[in-house]
């Protein structure tokens, strides 16, 4: 089966594999556990952030990073199709107790001249902005890219006034392939940074949340209340260690077999798709001119070995990763003109 429904479907890879098997583990509850300490370490470094925390998900790394950054009543600015507000169960407004102003883009990149006219001061009417969250990159925009002098924009404005910036980089990595530059680089101007081990890294489970040392200090308490207490978790942490290290030296390849299945998708009838938008290991296609539903189509690939998944009434989404390559992606554009022909 060639899965291209998202970069978390990977299976672990024989070095992740080993690296579980000889784990040195201890309670990471008590901090104990050697392994987990070397991955929070080589996180925080890697993002260049004073400390870094291993939680089971990223939704939990993201809804910590909001909370560490607001109080209740407050608003959250992020774009309209952002995952903390279509794809983790309003976290924001369950365990931050903040309401999300959302602005709609083209791309799923803010700029600092749209949020700025969304913020809102402490006043007797309005709820204030509490911080704005960016996600790069964004996932359901098709994985486009922050350019770094956007991102170091909306702090600055942030910053000025007394507001702070959390990234969603659950896909950080692939914007550092896609721009040449290191994630501490990319990151540095924000507060908190979530990103994930378990999607284009390929690591079995876990995402890592950096920041302040005070902040990830206290994020720690609110994993704890989140049920994010793990205790022999160095089994994981290892396969995260090999991720860090390993998988991003690849990304490229992704990049340019997502390219490879738009340049495809883009030759046959009725599917509409810019190839030189794609930016990174997602491609976002309209199928809604071949007069069949996107989740039809989805029905049909399942059939002949290659599931995609459709996102909403026009559109499917197919994620590259490193269970999937070249001849797999050939064989996935083949499966598509045989659905559509059936």
């Amino acid at each position: 089966m060639i899965d291209l429904r998202s970069d978390t479907v990977t299976k672990p890879t024989p070095e992740m594999r080993r690296a579980m098997m000889e784990a040195e583990v201890g309670d990471d509850v008590y901090g104990e556990d050697p392994t987990v300490n070397r991955l929070e370490r080589r996180a925080a470094e890697i993002a260049g952030k004073e400390a870094a925390l291993f939680v089971p998900t990223g939704t939990m790394g993201n809804t910590i990073g909001i909370k560490l950054l607001t109080e209740h009543g407050q608003e959250v600015v992020c774009e309209s199709r952002a995952h903390i507000l279509d794809y983790e169960l309003s976290m924001v407004a369950w365990f931050s107790g903040c309401l999300v102003r959302a602005i709609p883009t083209s791309n799923g990149i803010l700029s600092w001249d749209e949020v700025r006219r969304v913020i809102k001061p402490l006043g007797p009417h309005a709820a204030p902005t509490g911080a704005i969250a960016i996600e790069n990159t964004h996932n359901m925009h098709g994985g486009t890219v922050y350019p770094p002098a956007v991102i170091r924009e909306i702090c600055e404005g942030a910053h000025e006034r007394g507001i702070r910036v959390h990234m969603d980089g659950a896909r950080v990595f692939n914007a550092s392939a896609a721009t040449g530059l290191p994630v501490s680089e990319i990151v540095a101007p924000v507060d908190t940074v979530m990103f994930c081990l378990s999607k284009a890294l390929g690591a079995p489970a876990g995402s890592m949340l950096a920041g302040p040392a005070d902040l990830i200090a206290k994020g720690r308490l609110y994993r704890k209340r989140l049920g994010g207490g793990m205790r022999q978790v160095g089994v994981l942490a290892a396969a995260g260690l090999i991720a860090l290290e390993e998988t991003p030296k690849r990304l490229a390849e992704d990049h340019c077999n997502a390219r490879f299945l738009a340049e495809g998708l883009s030759r046959i009838p009725g599917i509409a798709v810019d190839p030189a938008k794609v930016a990174t290991n997602i491609t976002i296609f309209d199928v809604s001119g071949t007069g069949v539903a996107p989740a039809q189509i989805s029905a049909r690939l399942r059939q002949r070995g290659v599931l995609i998944n459709s996102i909403n009434e026009r559109q499917m989404r197919a994620v590259t990763h490193y269970d999937v390559d070249r001849a797999a992606c050939a064989q996935a554009l083949a499966a598509v003109e045989d659905a559509l022909a059936s």
